[in-house]
């Protein structure tokens, strides 16, 4: 015998009738099928409506009507395919299920309260109807049926609303029954009766537990829970990604996930298949090809393996102390009978080494009540200081790792501490079940989504994640893109995957609910419809559930910039091609470094000088092996590199500009190279990195260009006016030529931190001597390294070498 047990959605119309029809008919052919039925989708809800609408008959009679509409288009659609489909007694059969309900609802509103008798009866008419429908779509497939009524045959104790089943008494009324081997079972599930046989409730997941009990009922070897997932995860896919699914659990493991708040099967579920050792699998209507989860027998006890990262939600912590709490008579039998008078539910319980101090988690629903009882149980010890107040502390949840044998792996806890201790979350009380199946930790519940994502891929991926926000997509932001896609693969080799989250510009952005497909991305891009502002940007910022978060800036923008100590209060990495930040006032500087030190965040820029080049890098290095700078000279501009380049080959000024232009190597405006302010930001950025407090305005700037040159806006209008100046650098140019020299743009910080920007001439067996085509070079005079220099040369402008050097801070993020 097998046991089938179908959840509402997927029953929730004539098509997944019929679907559910054809597994019940596959199963039967290869032996004894029974079959447990829950309400179709949404059905439960309106029952409940009705009961909850007692002063107002007629919505009462308007929920009645959408029920009616919704069974009578289900079986209308079902008419039109299932063929020989018993329809009129169908129907019937609907509408005096309906009139009953009618019926009881006119003596609700007479009364004006819903009896808790009336409400079971309401509400069970989905299952009920359910039953109906699916025997006659059988019947209609020449299959003979019998219903087993859970009123007369499950015999149980308890409420109106929730029931519990007495097993062996209903294992003894349904072995009484002589079932016909060639007939399909059909019983409703979440229904049972009370000693005078009335119809009553089994609560919470009720349909399960009825599949449960009728699996050891009927002595099943199998217990199929059909739902709309595939099986158990190790943690919740709609809330976490890179989840897993798991293959089997133990029915402990089950046990504990269910407890602590995964959404899996019921406690009280999982007990009768536990007891009886029934094995029981969780299978998806939606994909039918899955395998799903088996839970069953536990493993052999040498064995580990972890099961899940689960959390409760809306917890309150309620403390009881005090110096005397050792001389309170009985405390902890008499805390226990409070909670056992007040039905409360224990999710924790801890006592400190001192014994000074018992925490207790319950669910905050409860927590006045339970408040109120301790008070009036203890008021004696509370009054003569035995006790301090009791102190109840709220919007807490409760996170906990499930795992056979969890106790017996000695890394699993300094995982998870080291885990939420990186992310700056703190632990509020620590538990370690008895049945040494889980730790259970207690956290602020505003940090709860941060703390379930980090554990699971702490302890469940080899696979390391970045989850990037990028901002920009000029040259270097578009060409990051391009080399990310190009080298997803070997990534992937390595157990590194870059998600790019967000995409934006100065206008709109890219924010789909997954990552962005960046084989189309420019497309998507295109089409997209959302408005991009700093407001915007921070909103994403403040609710962001991403794993490893980065804010990739590929702008120029200063507003962009002045925002990096928010970014990194809200637990973002950044990595910048922006040098705006870097060169703002020295206080600002400052204050993000402190920021980036205090959250554990790296705040990368590695492009701000040099592009490519590892600049900044080996600055910090010398520094950080107690090497320090005694001098530095530096060609920092790939586009004045190029232009003095051609200088010394003899072309002019203006036509040498117009080259680099041509070859993307200047700014929109050459202008803005040719100023010098460029230069003089990342000789500023190299001086702070020296351990210079430098300011812009402290750097020395030998103009290249008259003052007036900066008012020609427009690119071709600059271009123009440069040709006024090319007999000047003609004159400076041959000057140095006769002096066996050439004509280099170079920034200089010398011993005492003053730093300067001028045109030089540089002789023969000078470091700078041949750079030149858009190459920088990089001359650092240390303690170490002198009299011959730690030189740095290569290209320091072009979309590519600068796209790298961020690719490369990026992967920095995970070292």
């Amino acid at each position: 015998m097998k046991l089938l047990k179908f959840g509402g959605t997927s029953l929730a119309n004539a098509r997944k009738f019929l679907f559910v029809a054809d597994i019940i008919e596959k199963n039967f052919q290869c032996g004894k099928t029974a079959v447990v039925l829950s309400a179709p989708a949404t059905v439960t809800n309106h029952l409940v409506s009705i009961c909850e609408e007692i002063v107002n008959y007629d919505n009462m009679l308007t929920i009645i009507a959408t029920l009616e509409k919704i069974f009578i288009d289900l079986i209308n659609d079902l008419n039109k395919v299932q063929s020989n489909f018993l329809y009129e007694i169908t129907k019937k059969n609907i509408i005096r299920e309906l009139d009953q309900i009618k019926n009881l609802t006119h003596g609700i509103s007479l009364l004006k309260t819903c009896p808790k008798n009336v409400r079971a009866i309401i509400i069970s008419k989905g299952e009920i109807l359910s039953v109906y429908i699916m025997k006659n779509i059988l019947i209609s497939r020449n299959y003979k049926v019998t219903i087993i009524d859970p009123i007369y045959n499950f015999a149980s104790s308890g409420t109106y609303l929730d029931s519990t089943v007495d097993i062996l008494e209903s294992k003894k009324r349904i072995e009484k029954i002589h079932f016909q081997k060639d007939n399909i079972l059909l019983m409703s599930g979440f229904i049972a009766g009370n000693r005078k046989q009335e119809l009553v409730l089994l609560g919470r997941n009720g349909s399960d537990y009825s599949a449960a009990i009728l699996a050891v009922c009927l002595k099943a070897k199998c217990c199929e829970i059909w739902t709309d997932v595939d099986g158990v995860f190790t943690c919740d896919p709609r809330e976490i990604p890179n989840t897993h699914l798991l293959k089997s659990i133990s029915y402990q493991e089950a046990m504990e996930l269910s407890y602590f708040g995964a959404k899996i099967l019921h406690p009280r579920t999982i007990e009768p298949i536990s007891q009886f050792n029934i094995p029981c699998i969780i299978k998806n209507t939606k994909n039918i090809k899955s395998n799903g989860t088996w839970i069953k027998k536990k493993y052999n006890s040498n064995t580990f393996l972890l099961k899940g990262v689960t959390y409760l939600k809306k917890i309150a912590m309620l403390n009881i102390s005090g110096m005397y709490i050792k001389n309170v008579r009985n405390l902890i039998s008499r805390i226990f009978s409070i909670i056992y008078k007040n039905h409360t539910k224990i999710i924790l319980l801890t006592q400190s080494s001192s014994e000074d101090k018992i925490a207790v988690c319950i669910l905050e629903k409860e927590s006045e009540r339970f408040l109120y009882s301790l008070q009036q149980e203890f008021q004696l010890e509370l009054h003569n200081k035995l006790l301090n107040p009791f102190r109840v502390t709220n919007n807490l949840s409760v996170l906990s790792v499930i795992g056979e044998n969890i106790n017996k792996k000695y890394n699993i806890a300094s995982k998870i501490f080291s885990t939420l201790g990186t992310a700056k979350i703190n632990v509020l009380a620590i538990a370690q079940g008895s049945s040494k199946h889980s730790i259970s930790i207690v956290v602020e519940e505003k940090y709860i989504s941060q703390a379930v994502q980090k554990v699971h891929y702490t302890l469940f991926n080899d696979k390391k994640i970045i989850d990037v926000l990028l901002i920009g997509i000029g040259g270097i932001g578009t060409t990051l893109l391009k080399q990310i896609l190009q080298q997803q693969k070997s990534l992937q080799q390595k157990n590194v995957e870059i998600q790019i989250r967000v995409i934006a510009n100065s206008k709109k952005m890219l924010m789909p609910e997954k990552k962005i497909d960046l084989s189309n991305w420019e497309n998507d891009f295109k089409n997209t419809t959302k408005i991009f502002n700093l407001d915007v940007l921070k909103k994403i910022i403040k609710n962001h559930s991403f794993l490893n978060p980065v804010i990739v800036d590929c702008t120029s923008d200063q507003l962009i910039s002045e925002q990096y100590i928010d970014f990194l209060n809200n637990e973002f990495h950044i990595v910048t091609s922006n040098k705006k930040a870097n060169t703002n006032k020295l206080d600002y500087y400052q204050k993000i470094r402190k920021t980036a030190f205090k959250k554990n965040k790296k705040f990368l820029y590695e492009t701000n000088v040099g592009a490519g080049l590892p600049a900044i890098e080996t600055l910090k290095n010398l520094r950080n092996t107690g090497d320090h700078l005694i001098r530095f000279k530096g060609i920092l501009s790939g586009s004045l590199s190029f232009i003095f380049g051609r200088l010394e080959e003899g072309i002019s000024l203006s036509q040498a500009t117009k080259e680099a232009k041509k070859l993307g190597f200047t700014e929109p405006n050459p202008c803005d190279d040719l100023s010098g302010t460029d230069v003089a930001r990342k000789l500023l950025i190299l001086a702070r990195e020296a351990g210079y407090k430098t300011e812009l305005q402290d750097i020395k700037i030998e103009p290249l260009l008259p003052k007036d040159f900066t008012n020609y806006k427009k690119p071709y209008e600059f271009l123009e006016k440069l040709k006024e100046l090319d007999p000047i650098f003609l004159k400076k140019n041959n000057k140095a030529n006769a002096k066996n020299s050439v004509l280099r743009f170079v920034g200089t910080i010398k011993n005492t931190g003053q730093c300067s920007v001028k045109i030089e001439e540089i002789s023969k067996n000078h470091p700078l001597y041949k750079v030149k085509n858009g190459e920088n070079a990089l001359a650092f005079y240390t303690n170490y390294y002198q009299p011959i220099p730690l030189i740095l040369r290569g290209y320091g402008a072009g979309n590519n070498v600068t796209a790298s050097g961020v690719f490369s801070d990026l992967l920095r993020i995970l070292s």
